[in-house]
């Protein structure tokens, strides 16, 4: 009896992993993954005013594309500047481990 229960645990552990995997999937699929969308942040970046909440909001939309943005050559040095990191820090949207 022992075995069987253990074995159904198995099965739902897994079958909670694939939904979780597969909601994560659709919400980054749903996102429009563009640069251009962060529009609203330019002037924290690269000022040193803090950031609006139209900047955070499009921030952590925007969450799911940063690696995409990393790996890119022509956008590497704004998401990964001094003051892009200084901006995601105010919005609460941890740096991207890609």
């Amino acid at each position: 009896m022992k075995k069987k229960a253990s074995s159904s645990i198995g099965v739902w552990c897994l079958v909670a992993a694939v939904v979780v995997l597969l909601v994560e999937a659709r919400i980054a699929a749903a996102v429009n993954c563009s640069p251009l969308e962060l529009s609203p942040c330019v002037g924290a970046v690269t000022g040193s005013q803090p950031p609006s909440g139209a900047c955070c909001n499009k921030l952590r939309e925007q969450r799911p594309c940063l690696c995409g943005y990393l790996r890119d050559p022509n956008l590497r040095q704004y998401v990964n500047s001094p003051g892009a990191r200084r901006v995601a820090s105010a919005c609460g949207v941890p740096t991207p481990t890609c």
